[in-house]
């Protein structure tokens, strides 16, 4: 019987036990900064049709990641939106954790 989680905080702690490998951590790195930029170049450019690919590159990055290094069933398939949430807490902690070495 799969873990029910009542709060992210609960949740995150699950969600970093299943991104073990870091060639699946640095492609949900790349893949969310692709986001940002393709998120960005849409609003600047007004080319709407390129929200399509958001959930393309998020989703493939993270999936390859998943099912190719990590070999395991991505989170968001039981719980979508702590796994986004997760995503982006983990996209926030490596960045700072790479500028804080920089300086």
């Amino acid at each position: 019987m799969a873990k029910e989680f009542n709060s992210f905080k609960s949740f995150y702690p699950f969600y970093l036990s299943q991104h073990q490998d870091p060639v699946c951590r640095r492609l949900h790195y790349l893949g969310s900064t692709i986001i940002i930029i393709v998120l960005l170049n849409t609003l600047i450019n007004q080319q709407w049709w390129q929200l399509f690919w958001l959930p393309v590159i998020g989703y493939g990055f993270a999936w390859i990641g998943h099912f190719v290094f990590e070999k395991n069933r991505p989170a968001t398939f039981k719980y979508p939106l702590y796994s986004l949430m997760g995503d982006w807490v983990m996209f926030w902690q490596m960045l700072t954790r790479f500028f804080k070495k920089q300086s």
